[in-house]
């Protein structure tokens, strides 16, 4: 099924378009699970540092929020750049 799609993809490739909206579906994707990931070992680490020092907890959460809304802000420019690429053509 995928090699169908890529196939169909380098068909229709001819004005290198097609490339084009396929990289930025992959890119979207790739941000996407760039993101989740990194906000997972956050918390994962979070959850750590708070069992280790649990009077340090308010500390630590401020800066788990501060650093996973920079990260969710770097992944919707990322998934804005990849949707701008595909609506281009």
């Amino acid at each position: 099924m995928l090699l169908a799609l890529l196939l169909q993809v380098v068909a229709e490739a001819g004005s290198g378009m097609g490339l084009a909206i396929m990289g930025a579906g992959i890119g979207a994707g790739l941000v996407a699970l760039g993101a989740g990931l990194g906000i997972g070992k956050i918390g994962g680490s979070a959850m750590e540092a708070i069992a280790r020092q649990p009077e340090a907890s308010g500390k630590v959460q401020t800066a788990m929020i501060i650093a996973s809304a920079l990260i969710e802000g770097v992944a919707l420019f990322g998934v804005v750049v990849c949707l701008l690429i595909s609506f281009k053509g």
